[in-house]
């Protein structure tokens, strides 16, 4: 009988101690605990994980005999509209992203967005470093000598984004849908005399499902809640950000600029834009009957 109650004892004892190491264990971690933690210093009163640790949602698989209809539409999504700033975000603007992530093979990056030749070698470090030369005067022997200077650059220069997307119609769920098939920042070069645009393109493609499941672990800035949880991916998946349309599959593969060539009104281009995305909304109410 001794031997049995000293047995119950000995194991309600060993319960207790695993109970009290597991609250130990998760313990909220609060300002205090982080003053002592000699690891490291957080700027922030809890360590977040939730965006690293949560799980992409998959797309809804497809059937080719479901879609009746669609559509490729080309955007243009410029970082200085105030619906968009978050693009520029000083500590990690999402150029900064595609960068990191290229570099470090995360996805590919490809020259057209067909997404059949990816870039591979140093076609990336060729576009984020030009050489050149510049004369510079030598106050030792009074010449001009021609220095090699490198410039890298500036991720606040990428001022607009270029978006391609496909538009359709689910006859399974008898509704219209976009997925997103590719982003391309898109690099300007400018007359400094004039100030003219001499160029304009894409520096590369990103083939947006592969680099989804990365966007979906950065954290985008929300200016009305700093713990707020969204991501990358919420801002493309969900549509929070404001675009106008510059292209539309055509026969010729002709953009706006190009169709409307020589009358130089962008106010008739913007209607454009508005007409074919009014289009798009407007078709899928044109199904039904009331």
């Amino acid at each position: 009988m001794n031997k049995l109650r000293v047995s119950l004892l000995l194991l309600i004892l060993s319960l207790g101690f695993v109970n009290l190491k597991a609250q130990i264990d998760e313990e909220e971690v609060t300002e205090s605990s982080i003053l002592e933690d000699t690891t490291g210093y957080l700027d922030d009163i809890i360590e977040r994980k939730n965006v690293l640790e949560q799980r992409m949602l998959a797309y809804e698989p497809i059937r080719e005999a479901d879609i009746v209809w669609q559509k490729r539409i080309w955007r243009v999504l410029d970082v200085r509209e105030k619906m968009n700033q978050p693009f520029m975000y000083p500590s990690r603007p999402f150029f900064k992203i595609l960068i990191d992530a290229a570099e470090s093979g995360e996805f590919k990056i490809f020259g057209e967005d067909d997404f059949k030749k990816p870039l591979v070698g140093d076609a990336l470090q060729k576009m984020l470093h030009s050489v050149d030369t510049v004369p510079v005067w030598n106050p030792v022997t009074y010449v001009e000598e021609l220095k090699i200077v490198v410039n890298d650059i500036d991720f606040n220069d990428i001022k607009t984004f270029r978006i391609k997307e496909m538009w359709y119609f689910d006859k399974e769920s008898s509704r219209l849908n976009c997925r997103i098939l590719g982003i391309a920042p898109i690099k300007q070069e400018v007359d400094e005399s004039s100030g003219v645009i001499k160029y304009e393109g894409p520096m590369f493609w990103i083939y947006y499902p592969e680099a989804r499941k990365l966007l979906s672990k950065e954290r985008v800035f929300n200016e009305k809640n700093d713990i707020s949880p969204g991501t990358w991916a919420d801002v493309f998946d969900g549509r929070f950000f404001s675009s106008y349309i510059f292209k539309e599959s055509n026969v010729e593969e002709l953009r706006l600029k190009d169709i409307f060539a020589g009358e130089n009104d962008g106010v008739k281009l913007l209607l454009e834009s508005d007409r074919i995305k009014n289009e798009l909304l407007n078709f899928e109410h044109d199904l039904w009957v009331y």
